[in-house]
């Protein structure tokens, strides 16, 4: 997208979305109707994964425990260099990265999505998972988005710090496995 390529070349806070409206050739109401923000035009790229940790709660099978259904995800996010796991060494994609966390207003839109999924997981589990209350539900979503962000935090920072994903895959399938495991042994109602 236009917008990605201009904030990735000169810095979020350098370009304006009159400058994007220009360089799209739409107008800056029409690209609003689209985006109601400038953070919008970065973070839409999200979208597609806003509500993932739910779904994949909601279609698991039904021998499966919510929190081995995530770990599977995660797992096979790894696998596919999901940059969502933060395990995607592509320039671009660790470009992309970085002006999110080194952004403020980024990062501060990045939290709402994040407040999101948890409700939504936290829906999921009250809904399909058996959990005992809501607020017990609300603990366990709050954990386990905690975890997968930390967990493709940390993937990214050793990516950022020059490690290829080829070598960092498998300390990383190793820490989502441990994470997991300490999510499992908390989550007593679940097993």
């Amino acid at each position: 997208m236009t917008a990605i390529s201009l904030f990735l070349a000169h810095g979020f806070d350098r370009v304006s979305v009159a400058d994007i409206a220009a360089a799209t050739e739409i107008s800056k109401p029409t690209l609003f109707r689209y985006f109601r923000s400038k953070e919008d035009l970065v973070l839409h790229r999200f979208a597609d994964h806003e509500g993932e940790a739910a779904r994949v709660v909601r279609q698991r099978p039904a021998h499966q425990t919510p929190l081995a259904a995530l770990h599977e995800h995660f797992l096979d996010g790894l696998a596919r260099r999901d940059p969502v796991t933060g395990l995607n060494d592509h320039p671009e994609v660790l470009a992309f990265h970085n002006m999110i966390f080194s952004t403020p207003s980024l990062a501060a839109r990045m939290n709402e999505y994040i407040a999101r999924d948890e409700e939504a997981l936290t829906d999921a589990l009250v809904e399909t998972a058996g959990a005992p209350d809501r607020l017990t539900a609300r603990l366990a979503a709050a954990a386990i988005i905690a975890v997968r962000r930390v967990l493709a935090r940390e993937n990214w920072r050793r990516l950022a710090a020059g490690e290829p994903a080829t070598a960092v895959y498998d300390p990383a399938r190793a820490c989502a496995d441990n994470a997991f495991r300490l999510l499992a042994s908390g989550l007593s109602w679940e097993s």
